[in-house]
């Protein structure tokens, strides 16, 4: 049991801004995503299959490379401001981190950095915002032991510039393709199962800037959904 000043601090415990990215690939017999398993001895959400993501880090508001979201894509992120590139930023650099995958476009001049995203430069690959589309944002309920105001990106597998043989991470297992179908029978955080049925959704029906992005938060104690 918390002692009451520690269920103080927890229920004002403020959400990190995170990014998350759900990758696509289409293979002769369906649709799958990737996805991985978290090790047991995590804090936050330990043994759930989850989306590859993590945190906003300080390297990514600084990045420059990485050009710029289409248009549809950062209106709908406008409520992020400043931060709006850095998200999509994260999103591709812990999918790095977390699974060996790269998504963007080989170049011939990446910047030389002691940050985060050196070793995926080390492999002569420049990130494209271009390649995101924004789907969904969530922030974590009140009074978790980690709490996250995390947006969800999505690409097509054809945006992977580049993937290495194996991924040394410390958050998910070995990283693998999954059906939506084998996705939704595994252990998942209901997040995550939103987010797969947005995905779905969005696929079954094609191309659509138009289609508003659901944000799931509370209010209350009581769940939220709105639309960005």
């Amino acid at each position: 049991m918390f002692d009451r000043d520690e269920v103080v601090v927890k229920k004002r415990l403020r959400p990190k801004d995170a990014a998350t990215l759900v990758l696509v690939r289409r293979d002769a017999d369906g649709l799958r995503v990737l996805m991985g398993r978290r090790h047991g001895n995590m804090a936050f959400m330990a043994n759930k299959t989850v989306f590859p993501g993590g945190r906003v880090d300080s390297c990514d508001q600084r990045l420059k490379i990485g050009g710029d979201y289409r248009p549809h894509v950062a209106a709908r992120l406008a409520h992020a401001g400043r931060l709006s590139r850095a998200l999509g930023l994260a999103a591709i650099r812990e999918t790095f981190e977390e699974t060996g995958v790269l998504v963007g476009e080989r170049a011939t001049d990446v910047p030389r950095t002691k940050s985060a995203w050196s070793r995926f430069f080390a492999h002569g690959i420049a990130p494209r915002l271009d390649q995101l589309e924004f789907i969904a944002r969530a922030i974590t309920p009140p009074n978790r032991p980690r709490r996250f105001d995390a947006r969800f990106f999505m690409a097509d597998a054809g945006a992977i510039a580049h993937t290495l043989d194996a991924a040394h991470s410390e958050e998910l297992l070995t990283p693998c393709w999954l059906t939506f179908a084998e996705a939704r029978a595994l252990d998942i955080p209901t997040i995550t199962r939103l987010v797969l049925e947005e995905a779905e959704a969005r696929l079954a029906e094609g191309p659509d800037a138009s289609r508003p992005v659901p944000f799931y938060r509370s209010r209350h104690r009581k769940p939220v959904l709105e639309y960005l």
